[in-house]
């Protein structure tokens, strides 16, 4: 965190499920809050004090299909970076990824290990669609190794990290968030890929920086609609496009809008309730299709 100031917002949900403490997340996280903890019956959200805006909570919570209520107070300071360090468990993905905080050296090495230091950022592949990602990153070698990678939306740029270690030429990542893409540069260099990772605070807009061999988003699911065109017109002919952030009953809505686009579908995963779909801008670059994976 870059400020000392918080309000922690609370918001009760009615009835309280895990499946509606996520979607209340995922709405909230289109406003500029930092964290989220979900309690038994509530989730609290953390923003920095002079981002508050009470009227744009109400809006966002006006939304949705459950009954919400909320109350905000400001919070002191706390070391939020050692909290996350006491709690964080390391975590292997397809026995070839091991992502653990920066100092732990208790795992078994795998073939590719990643340390983290997430400054609040989004992603360390608990959450079940940084997990799919980090699974699908593994399947497309051929457009990774020697290549040019996008981590559009990075968070702490586990897949753009993920990415140089498997051999990219160069990885952008970008976060509209300014504390996550300082945590991404932080992360590539505590990571020994500081110098194939380049890291933007932006959006889509910054995609003008090239043109990409695949291209990462796991973002809210109408950020990804609005974005798709800009996401295909930026990827490479033969390019992967590698989608998560939405919840598989969202999965009709992204796959309609991508072909929509020219993209041409090539996989899916699903985990948890939530979705992660495959994407190939068509062209010269050898289709190498995945079958349909239900995890």
């Amino acid at each position: 965190m870059n400020s000392s100031e918080y309000i922690e917002v609370t918001v009760k949900i009615d009835p309280f499920t895990e499946e509606n403490a996520e979607i209340a997340e995922a709405m909230i996280a289109e406003l500029p809050y930092d964290s989220f903890v979900a309690g038994e019956s509530d989730l609290k959200c953390y923003i920095q004090k002079e981002l508050y805006d009470r009227r744009a909570m109400r809006l966002i919570l006006s939304g949705l299909p459950f009954s919400t209520s909320f109350n905000a107070v400001p919070v002191p300071f706390r070391n939020w970076n050692a909290e996350w360090e006491s709690s964080f468990k390391p975590i292997v993905v397809g026995k070839s990824v091991t992502v653990k905080q920066m100092d732990d050296n208790s795992q078994p090495r795998t073939r590719y290990n990643i340390r983290l230091r997430p400054e609040m950022a989004f992603g360390t592949g608990h959450h079940d669609t940084t997990y799919m990602m980090l699974e699908s990153v593994l399947e497309y070698p051929d457009n990774v190794k020697e290549r040019v990678v996008m981590d559009m939306g990075c968070g702490t740029a586990v897949l753009g990290i993920l990415a140089a270690k498997m051999g990219a030429k160069k990885v952008f990542a970008i976060d509209i968030d300014a504390v996550a893409a300082q945590s991404a540069f932080d992360n590539a260099h505590i990571n020994r890929v500081g110098r194939k990772v380049e890291a933007y605070c932006g959006d889509a807009s910054r995609l003008q920086l090239g043109k990409y061999d695949m291209l990462l988003a796991n973002i809210h699911r109408n950020i990804i609609i609005m974005d798709l065109r800009t996401y295909s017109m930026s990827l490479k002919a033969g390019g992967v496009l590698l989608l998560s952030g939405f919840f598989d009953d969202d999965v009709p809505d992204v796959r309609a809008e991508a072909e929509k686009c020219g993209l041409q579908f090539i996989g899916r995963k699903s985990k948890g309730g939530w979705a992660c779909l495959h994407f190939r801008r068509p062209g010269a670059f050898p289709i190498s299709e995945i079958q349909n994976v239900r995890v």
